[in-house]
């Protein structure tokens, strides 16, 4: 196994609704002991070095899977992505 960080990107200046929350909720409850880090929602940001776009970091955690594609089938159930926000998947690489 190893650990994938998810990167979820959505445009701040759309609040989520109730509905939104509750997904999410369901999403992280059904990809269960997959998640070791529920990680935490992100407030203001600043990106350096490259064009900013209506996406910007939201939020993150961690999960584990056996390889990128396993991570990136984790991700596609991210409701996210129904709301108009992304998510990226990298692995992390022990240091």
């Amino acid at each position: 196994m190893s650990a994938f960080v998810f990167a979820f990107r959505n445009d701040p200046a759309v609040a989520a609704t109730d509905e939104e929350f509750a997904a999410w909720g369901a999403w992280f409850e059904k990809l269960g002991p997959a998640v070791t880090d529920m990680g935490s929602r992100v407030g203001a940001t600043e990106l350096l070095g490259a064009p900013a776009g209506a996406n910007a970091l939201s939020g993150y955690a961690v999960v584990d899977a056996t390889d990128l594609a396993a991570a990136t089938a984790l991700a596609e159930g991210c409701p996210g992505l129904r709301y108009g926000g992304s998510v990226e998947v990298g692995e992390l690489i022990p240091m």
